[in-house]
């Protein structure tokens, strides 16, 4: 049902050199931004060699942090580093006293900062250099075949083993059964005990020139939302892990890299290369809030109005469960179902 996207084309002269020119150029912008961000908590004197770092960029997230932190912790991140981007629901402040937490404010615009890149890519350069670094938003709970009982340290040693710089994810929506905003969850509950169901297909990938980017689209969002514009319906595919090199530097989200060689770390859903979902957990009832709020504030795409009707739609409720929905019952499925791919343990 799902198969793999083509290899990475090798790339002309003069595509080369633009890329390398574009790489420089999101690079210096990262550099300019340190200015939008002021110091609120740095740890990062604790940071030891070996240490795996975590990188968000958030805003009021108070009700996901907890399970966030615990279940990245578990995993086995010692440090995350923060932009907070003007929270008013109290997150910062219980950031900022978290013992293995640095975090750092800006106020200025989401979108103008590349939708928060600039800010993540100084942080990156400053503090990532050699690490592990996974880069996530505070909706996306990073699972792979096997990953409570080999954590990250083991999964990255064994990256660094196999020669792999990058480490790639399906970005795999959860909903609830029944409308949308009609459940009920507590800070720091997991939120699979509320968003159980998911669509397990169809999702269609190809590579994107000349990045050689993957480009995953499908689920239950084109679903609901796209089904008569398939084309605009979300990207799916992320490289969230990556040892991190003060060069690198994202292009599109996590969707897509520079140098483009890293792009090839991904395959899609039913490909062969180890990959891991990142359950997204953007349907929990605060979403009909969430979604007045962010059409107003206009910070979440290129065209925010090219996108009203979304938000609309989402606040009016609607009920995503359909007869084909899947109900989530651990890693061992996903990766049954093609979705992710174990490492050769």
């Amino acid at each position: 049902m799902n198969s793999p996207a083509p290899a990475i084309r090798a790339l002309t002269r003069a595509e080369a050199y633009r890329l390398r020119w574009k790489r420089k150029r999101l690079l210096w912008r990262a550099f300019r931004a340190r200015r939008q961000l002021s110091v609120v908590a740095d740890r990062t004197a604790q940071i030891r060699p070996d240490d795996i770092l975590a990188v968000i960029v958030q805003r009021n997230e108070a009700a996901r942090l907890p399970y966030f932190l615990s279940h990245y912790r578990r995993l086995g991140v010692s440090h995350f580093l923060v932009v907070d981007n003007g929270s008013d629901d109290g997150s910062d402040r219980m950031l900022a006293a978290q013992d293995d937490v640095s975090v750092w404010r800006s106020t200025h615009g989401y979108r103008d900062a590349r939708f928060g890149l600039d800010w993540s890519t100084w942080l990156q350069i400053r503090h990532a250099h050699g690490h592990w670094c996974l880069t996530v938003d505070a909706d996306e709970v990073l699972i792979y075949p096997e990953h409570e009982a080999h954590g990250l340290p083991e999964l990255t040693a064994w990256l660094d083993r196999n020669g792999r710089a990058a480490f790639g994810a399906l970005m795999l929506d959860l909903y609830p059964k029944g409308p949308l905003g009609a459940q009920s969850y507590a800070a720091g509950q997991d939120p699979t005990e509320v968003l159980r169901w998911f669509d397990a297909g169809p999702y269609r990938a190809r590579r994107q020139a000349p990045l050689g980017n993957l480009w995953v689209q499908g689920g239950v969002r084109e679903r609901a939302f796209f089904a008569d514009q398939p084309e605009r319906s979300p990207t799916l595919n992320k490289l969230p892990l990556v040892k991190w090199d003060r060069r690198f530097v994202y292009v599109n989200s996590t969707h897509s890299m520079l140098p483009p060689a890293l792009n090839a770390a991904y395959d899609g859903p039913g490909g062969t290369a180890p990959s891991g979902v990142l359950l997204h957990t953007k349907f929990l009832p605060e979403i009909v809030s969430k979604s007045e709020m962010e059409k107003q504030r206009g910070q979440h795409f290129h065209t925010p109005s090219d996108f009203g009707d979304y938000y609309d739609r989402i606040v009016q409720g609607p009920d995503l469960w359909a007869p084909q929905s899947v109900r989530l019952t651990g890693a061992a499925q996903l990766e049954e179902l093609g979705l992710m791919q174990s490492p050769a343990w």
